[in-house]
């Protein structure tokens, strides 16, 4: 018979879930939840930039928390396209392609700020998973031979 795994438990009450995303889930789930919190920054705020960028932060650690360790380093890439994905409903511009176009750019230069706050935070939690995972590895090859 074929022996299959047994199910993985379900996470505790009060716990919080514990996924782990590949590369390209983490950027479907950064660029998704960040679209979706600029759509309703720009219902609930009046399109609020800063609320917005706020809102980006605790993304960008989920996002760095939740990638699998074998993708880990796509995190620190994936954070700022869905930031920028995230501002189309969120950026104002006047009608047309190019007014729209040219209220992302403003927007992405007036809140570099939240940008680059953010990629370090997801960058600073990769390398230091990194550097875990690595001295994990080394401490589990440098055990003597029983």
């Amino acid at each position: 018979p074929v022996r299959r795994p047994a199910p993985a438990p379900a996470p505790a009450a009060g716990r919080m879930p514990n996924p782990r995303l590949t590369g390209l889930g983490s950027g479907l789930f950064c660029g998704m939840v960040m679209f979706l919190l600029g759509a309703l920054c720009a219902v609930l705020f009046g399109a609020s930039l800063t609320a917005y960028g706020v809102l980006f932060l605790p993304v960008c650690v989920l996002t760095a928390l939740w990638v699998r360790r074998g993708d880990l380093m796509t995190a620190p890439v994936v954070v700022p396209i869905a930031f920028a994905v995230g501002l189309l409903p969120v950026a104002e511009g006047d009608g047309g392609t190019g007014g729209r176009l040219m209220g992302l750019l403003t927007a992405l230069a007036t809140q570099a700020g939240w940008l680059y706050g953010g990629t370090l935070i997801a960058g600073l939690i990769v390398i230091v998973r990194r550097i875990r995972l690595v001295h994990r590895r080394r401490t589990a090859g440098a055990r003597p031979p029983m």
